[in-house]
C-alpha cells in the first residue's frame, strides 16, 4: 500500500476544504478544516474516514441538500484525487442513512459521476452492504454506460474481495451473484476494465474454484481476440493451485510421463540456507505433452501444521520420447512476509496440477 501522506495528506485535505467550502459558503467547517492537522499519524483508510466524519459534520443536512453540495464542488477542476474518497464515502453514508429509495438511487448515480474523478469502488460497498440486490441492478446497468470508468465501478466496486475495502458478507454468502456484471464486460473495448474482470473472476478462486473454471469454459466458448489474455489472467489463482480442469482448459492435459525426483542436495538445512533440488521428466505417450511444471514447499508453520506454497517452475511442450532435466535453488533466509519454523519440510513436483514426486527434508535452526 502506498504511503498515506503520497495520497491523502494535508495537501489533499486543503483541497477538500477549498472546494466545499466554495460550494457551501454558509456551512461550518471548522472540523474539517481542523482534521488536516490530525492527519498524521493516522493510516490511509482512517484518514479517509476522518475526513468523512468531518464532512458529514460539517453539511447535517438531508441528502439532497448534501448531494446538491456535493455537485456544486464537483463544478470546480480541483475536485478530483484522493481527496474524492472521502467524499464518496459521504455520499454512501449519507444516502444510506436516510433509508429512501431515491436518495439510494441517486447516491448511486452520484457515485457513478464521481468515479472518473478517483475511483467509487470503495464507497460501493455501503450501498451492496444495504441493499445488494438493488444496488447489483444498478451496478448492471453502469455496465452499459458509455465511460470506462464506469463500466469498471461496475466490476471492481462488487469484487468479492476488494483490496482496501471492507467486505459485502452477502456476496460471499452468495457465490456468482456477481457473474451477471463479468459477463457484461468481459469483452469489453478497455483493457482497463477488463483488467477488473479478471482481477475480479480471480476473487472467486478463494472459495469457488470451480465457479472460476466454468465461467471462463463459457468465455471461451464465445470469444474475442482478448478473451485468451483475460482467462489467463483470471485463472492464475487456481491454475497455480493446480486446478486440473483449469489446466485443461488451458492445453495442460494429463499426460503420460515418467518422473524422477525431486533429488534434494541435502537432508538437513539451516534457516537462511538454500536448498537445490533437481528432477527430470520425459515424455513416454505417443503425442507431445504441453506441460505446466510447479514445485510446492511444504512448510511447517509455528503450531507444527504443514502449509504448501506453490512456485512456477516452467511451461513447455516436450516430444514423444522427449526428456528434460529440472533444476531449482530454493532460498530459506527468513523475510518479512515469510518466517521459517524448524522441522520437517519437503519439496513437491507438480505438473500439470498432479502429484509427481515429493522430498522430505528437515529445515533446523
Amino acid at each position: 500500500m502506498p504511503f498515506a501522506d503520497e495520497l491523502i495528506g494535508p495537501d489533499a485535505a486543503r483541497t477538500l476544504f477549498r472546494t466545499i467550502r466554495a460550494a457551501a459558503p454558509g456551512a461550518d467547517l471548522s472540523v474539517l478544516q481542523g482534521s488536516v492537522d490530525q492527519l498524521g499519524p493516522l493510516a490511509l483508510r482512517a484518514r479517509a474516514d476522518l475526513l468523512r466524519d468531518a464532512l458529514l459534520t460539517g453539511l447535517p443536512g438531508d441528502y439532497t441538500e448534501f448531494a446538491r453540495t456535493i455537485r456544486r464542488a464537483a463544478e470546480d477542476s480541483d475536485f478530483q484525487g484522493w481527496s474524492i474518497w472521502p467524499v464518496t464515502s459521504a455520499v454512501a453514508s449519507k444516502a444510506v442513512e436516510e433509508k429512501t429509495s431515491s436518495a439510494f438511487d441517486d447516491g448511486m448515480a452520484l457515485l457513478a459521476e464521481l468515479t472518473g474523478r478517483l475511483t467509487s469502488e470503495f464507497a460501493v460497498r455501503a450501498f451492496l452492504r444495504a441493499d445488494l440486490d438493488r444496488a447489483l441492478e444498478i451496478a448492471l446497468g453502469w455496465t452499459q454506460s458509455s465511460d470506462e470508468h464506469v463500466r469498471r465501478l461496475a466490476s471492481e466496486g462488487t469484487r468479492p474481495y476488494l483490496p482496501w475495502s471492507v467486505r459485502v458478507p452477502e456476496i460471499l454468502a452468495r457465490p456468482g451473484v456477481t457473474v451477471p456484471i463479468l459477463d457484461r464486460l468481459y469483452r469489453d473495448d478497455s483493457d482497463y476494465v477488463r483488467r477488473s474482470v479478471a482481477n475480479h473472476l480471480n476473487d472467486f478462486s478463494r472459495d469457488v474454484p470451480d465457479l472460476v473454471v466454468s465461467t471462463a469454459a463459457r468465455w471461451l466458448d464465445d470469444p474475442d481476440d482478448n478473451t485468451g489474455q483475460l482467462v489467463r489472467h483470471a485463472m492464475r489463482t487456481v491454475i497455480k493451485n493446480g486446478h486440473p480442469d483449469a489446466l485443461a482448459l488451458l492445453g495442460f492435459a494429463p499426460a503420460e510421463l515418467d518422473v524422477t525426483g525431486p533429488v534434494l542436495d541435502m537432508a538437513e538445512l539451516p534457516i537462511g540456507g538454500s536448498l537445490e533440488f533437481t528432477a527430470s521428466v520425459r515424455n513416454v505417450g505417443l503425442e507431445p505433452a504441453k506441460l505446466a511444471i510447479d514445485y510446492i514447499v511444504h512448510h511447517t508453520k509455528a503450531n507444527g501444521a504443514q502449509t504448501g506454497k506453490t512456485f512456477k517452475l516452467k511451461t513447455t511442450t516436450i516430444a514423444p520420447g522427449e526428456n528434460i532435466d529440472i533444476r531449482r535453488r530454493h532460498s530459506f533466509r527468513p523475510l518479512t512476509t515469510r518466517k521459517y519454523y524448524p522441522g520437517p519440510h519437503a519439496i513437491e513436483l507438480q505438473i500439470n496440477g498432479v502429484s509427481s514426486g515429493r522430498a522430505d527434508f528437515l529445515l533446523v535452526t
